[in-house]
């Protein structure tokens, strides 16, 4: 009996067995004078999901209701900040250039925090794609998780599947009409609590919304909110299963990160094939246990078969598993004839041994690994980072100013970025030039250093002058580095930069003669 392919990925438009040979696809032939043609597009086909009831369909309610609840609430949560910082636990504050998760403040200068993240949310799912096949794409995908709710709505407007059928091929009157009208309002009212939300993680929440309503909102809030609005209502209520099958690419992606002991949506077709309708009092003698009721297919909010083994357009929602498992209650038939399950497995049965879950492997260690290594980098990163930060900029026009004393000077500017939510006073010194001069505007210089005021949670620009005899310098260009140190807790940061005494081309004239 030849298994179906359950590693290499199809969709429901490629060639049938007996089709290939000619080269014909699945879509209808029209003729054009006289001359068979292709359609190039196959017209979508509605998809009328049945309604399940089961242990994966309660798992999928009870992490629809959770991760709604920490969408929707986490923009509300609070974390006292001093000074002028707001008080949102999460928040990605545009204009004030900050990114804020509870104690965690992240400054524009470090955004590869944030680039890291998105690596481990990356890797993350490479991770659970190997482990579990698309676990993400059917349970916690947000196109799922809404997609799942607008249907829910659907059920409640219209009935269960034969009763949207009935309902859409019936001609229009006020019993149609206004359960059509409500479902596209709920969904509408839906779609701008999602806007709505979705805008709040970028401002202060309850300031947005109280703004928000009275039209006090800046301009972006109402723009985005729209958006938003738009496409959830598109994506959820109309597109549904294309925006997973052609939009997103993760359907693709994953294919390189199964194998044949990755966890999936799997029907058993050592259990369940030869397949055919059963009567009550036959003999299973000889055949298997499927018996052909089409009620995976009815459940699929894809409308796949998941007996042609793994599609692209599965996400893995396991329904099926729930609409086969009351088929074989009824028919007096042990469950899990469609379950989670890995090809090795169904091998390993057909061939006398038992079955096993392998979870160490070549690609899961490796994802694992790089996964702990990066979150131990970041963690690190964080819990080793300064709250004191400098950078320098060094006048290019002129390169220098020669001084009636025979000194010649260079002037910088120094950013310093004071991180803590206190005013600290901070002391300024330097290296690498010989008997420099260090200069300040406005600012007295002791022992050849200055000390500055750094306000809290700012930027501090400081504009400095150093000057010193050329000819005793080693070099025309110097390297040399400004020392920024918090008086009161002994903090610091460095900044790089060069000291140039004479004119650049003069050196290349001296090596050219050399």
């Amino acid at each position: 009996m030849q298994a179906p392919s359950t590693i290499g990925l199809t969709t429901r438009d490629e060639t049938t067995a007996g089709e290939a040979g000619h080269g014909i696809m699945r879509s209808d032939a029209v003729a054009v004078n006289g001359a068979s043609q292709r359609e190039l597009y196959e017209k979508r086909q509605q998809i009328y999901p049945k309604a399940v009831h089961g242990f994966w369909r309660n798992t999928k309610w009870a992490l629809l209701a959770i991760f709604l609840g920490i969408y929707y609430v986490v923009p509300f949560l609070r974390w006292e900040r001093p000074g002028h910082a707001p008080d949102q636990f999460l928040l990605f504050d545009f204009a004030g250039r900050r990114f804020y998760l509870g104690p965690i403040e992240i400054w524009p200068q470090e955004l590869y925090y944030v680039t890291g993240l998105l690596i481990l949310g990356a890797i993350g799912l490479f991770l659970a794609s190997a482990l579990f096949g698309r676990v993400w794409c059917g349970f916690a995908c947000p196109q799922t998780v809404w997609t799942d709710l607008f249907i829910a709505v659907e059920y409640f407007f219209e009935g269960d599947r034969n009763q949207r059928i009935r309902l859409d091929k019936q001609a229009w009157d006020f019993n149609k009409a206004w359960r059509k009208i409500g479902k596209h309002l709920i969904w509408l009212v839906i779609s701008l609590a999602t806007g709505g939300w979705f805008v709040a993680f970028f401002h202060d929440a309850p300031t947005l919304f109280t703004n928000f309503f009275q039209l006090k909102a800046p301009l972006t809030a109402y723009v985005f909110a729209s958006l938003l609005t738009a496409t959830t209502y598109i994506f959820a209520g109309t597109l549904r299963e294309q925006i997973c099958t052609y939009m997103c690419p993760w359907p693709r992606i994953q294919a390189a990160m199964l194998d044949q002991d990755a966890l999936s949506v799997t029907y058993r077709y050592d259990r369940g094939d030869p397949r055919g309708p059963h009567k009550k009092g036959d003999t299973w003698e000889g055949r298997g246990d499927c018996i052909d009721c089409r009620q995976c297919v009815a459940a699929c909010p894809a409308g796949i078969d998941i007996r042609d083994g793994l599609q692209i357009e599965c996400i893995n929602c396991a329904l099926c598993i729930d609409a086969c498992d009351e088929i074989m209650v009824k028919v007096e038939r042990p469950k899990g004839l469609i379950a989670f399950d890995t090809i090795q497995n169904i091998e390993r049965r057909q061939a006398g041994e038992k079955p096993r879950f392998v979870i160490i492997r070549g690609r899961t260690l490796f994802y694992g690994a790089l996964f702990v290594a990066i979150s131990g980098l970041m963690l690190s990163g964080l819990f080793l980072r300064s709250n004191l930060d400098v950078s320098v900029q060094r006048d290019r026009a002129p390169l220098f100013v020669p001084l009636s004393t025979g000194h010649v000077r260079n002037a910088y500017t120094l950013k310093i970025l004071n991180k803590a939510n206190e005013t600290r006073e901070l002391e300024i010194s330097f290296e690498g030039v010989k008997y420099g001069l260090l200069e300040a505007n406005e600012i007295p210089v002791k022992d050849n250093k200055i000390v500055v005021q750094a306000g809290p949670d700012r930027v501090t620009q400081v504009r400095l002058f150093l000057s010193a005899d050329p000819e005793k310098q080693d070099d025309r260009s110097s390297h040399m580095e400004f020392n920024v140190r918090a008086i009161l807790d002994g903090e610091t940061a460095h900044a790089k930069t060069v000291f140039i005494s004479a004119d650049q081309s003069k050196n290349r004239d001296d090596r050219d003669e050399d």
